[in-house]
C-alpha cells in the first residue's frame, strides 16, 4: 500500500482551510443578521431630521401625527430596500433565519407603539408620544439587535435612554427629542455601521 505523495499535502491542507472558512462563514450567517444597512440608517436619519422640522411647524396635533406617520412609512420603505440591497451585495438571503429572528423580535414593540399612539392621541396626551416612540423603538432595536452586530443593541440602548429622558421632560421639546433620536442617532450609528460593517 503506497503512501500519498508529499506534493498532495499542501493541496489537501488548502482545501481543508477553505472548507473551514466556508463553514465558519455559514455559521456566522446563520447565527446573526449582518445585513444591517449603515447607509440606509443614514438615509433614515435624514428623513427623521426632515420630519422633525416639518412636524414642528404643524398647526395641530393631527397634522403633527400625520407628518410623523408619513415619515415612518417612507423610512420603513427605505430601510427595507437598504436591507435587501446590502444582503444581495453580500451574497446572503435577506429573509433567511437571522432576519426572521430579527423581525420577530423587532415587530412586537413596534406594534405596541402603534397601538399606544392611538390611545395617547385619543386621550389627548400627545406630549407623551415622542418619549414612548423613542423608548419602544429603542426596545425594538435592542431586542432585534440581539441577532445582529454589537453596535445595533447599543443604538437601541441610546434610543431607550433618550426616550426615558423625553418622557420625563416637558412636552414642548417633543420635536427636539425626535430629531435627536430618529435624526441624530440614526445618522451617527448609520455612519458607524457603514464604515465598520461594509455599508
Amino acid at each position: 500500500m503506497s503512501r500519498p505523495a508529499v506534493a498532495d499535502h499542501p493541496a489537501l491542507s488548502e482545501r481543508a482551510m477553505d472548507n473551514l472558512a466556508y463553514i465558519r462563514q455559514a455559521m456566522e450567517r446563520a447565527g446573526s443578521f449582518t445585513a444591517v444597512p449603515g447607509w440606509g440608517g443614514v438615509a433614515v436619519g435624514v428623513i427623521g431630521a426632515g420630519a422633525a422640522a416639518l412636524a414642528h411647524r404643524a398647526p395641530t396635533n393631527a397634522a403633527w401625527l400625520g407628518v410623523w406617520g408619513a415619515a415612518a412609512a417612507v423610512a420603513a420603505g427605505v430601510g427595507s430596500w437598504a436591507i435587501v440591497r446590502k444582503a444581495r451585495a453580500a451574497g446572503t438571503p435577506a429573509f433567511a433565519g437571522p432576519f426572521r429572528r430579527f423581525l420577530l423580535s423587532f415587530a412586537p414593540p413596534m406594534l405596541a407603539g402603534a397601538l399606544l399612539t392611538l390611545i395617547f392621541f385619543r386621550a389627548d396626551v400627545a406630549g407623551a408620544i415622542p418619549g414612548m416612540w423613542l423608548l419602544l423603538y429603542g426596545t425594538a432595536v435592542m431586542t432585534g439587535g440581539a441577532f445582529s452586530v454589537r453596535v445595533v443593541p447599543a443604538m437601541g440602548a441610546c434610543f431607550m435612554l433618550l426616550g426615558a429622558v423625553a418622557l420625563l421632560a416637558a412636552p414642548t421639546g417633543r420635536d427636539l427629542f425626535l430629531a435627536l433620536g430618529f435624526g441624530g442617532l440614526h445618522l451617527a450609528f448609520g455612519l458607524v455601521i457603514a464604515r465598520r460593517y461594509g455599508g
